[in-house]
């Protein structure tokens, strides 16, 4: 089946957030957990929504320690957020060549925006599905079936490409194909063993897969 419509994750697969999320987080536990928390222990909060992250920190302070991390990730958003190596001219030639293209995401919609336009890509996708637009996160399907509905596009001719279990699971559960990414700060292993129908090295490796 040929793919017509490409949707990414955001946050570790298109831009490089990893230092941001992890600044944001150990600012928020050093002032609610008193720091208990090591750098390893955050990584296993990359991926999922805040809210479930937090949860399991203090169930009764969830909401306040969103706004803390929201409101330092938004001041030190842009000493930090970068692009991937060959994301942007990779986005560009699939654009030129004809590709839908979405982001899913969870993170709020605002946010992720702010991240495309930093990077020089806030006019190359058709759709951006935030947190904020949908009742369930990934790996819940229902992000990547909103974003379907807005492209007009079949999951059969879609590709979900991500950086973590959630996008994989995610494009699994709505029957697109799945890509990884190598550069996962989570470990390649990770996501090799979810058998993504791809496992991308750079994301220009998407181009040959494509016949671009």
């Amino acid at each position: 089946m040929t793919i017509r419509t490409i949707l990414f994750d955001l946050d570790g697969t298109l831009i490089d957030t990893n230092e941001l999320i992890i600044a944001s987080f150990t600012h928020t536990l050093l002032h609610y957990a008193q720091n208990q928390y090591s750098r390893e222990d955050i990584l296993e909060f990359i991926g999922p929504p805040l809210a479930d992250s937090f949860r399991s920190v203090d169930p009764n302070r969830v909401e306040e320690m969103i706004q803390t991390y929201r409101e330092h990730n938004l001041a030190n958003h842009d000493n930090y957020v970068t692009a991937y190596p060959t994301v942007v001219e990779t986005i560009h030639k699939l654009k030129q060549a004809g590709f839908q293209l979405g982001i899913v995401t969870t993170k709020v919609k605002d946010t992720a925006l702010k991240g495309l336009e930093l990077t020089g890509m806030g006019d190359l996708f058709e759709v951006v599905i935030g947190l904020d637009e949908v009742e369930h996160a990934k790996p819940h399907p229902e992000p990547i079936f909103k974003a379907l509905a807005q492209l007009d596009a079949k999951a059969e001719e879609t590709l979900m490409v991500g950086d973590n279990t959630h996008d994989v699971m995610a494009g699994k559960n709505a029957n697109t194909k799945t890509a990884g990414v190598a550069w996962t700060i989570k470990g390649r292993e990770t996501l090799e063993k979810l058998a993504p129908d791809y496992m991308l090295e750079e994301m220009k490796d998407l181009l040959p897969i494509l016949g671009v």
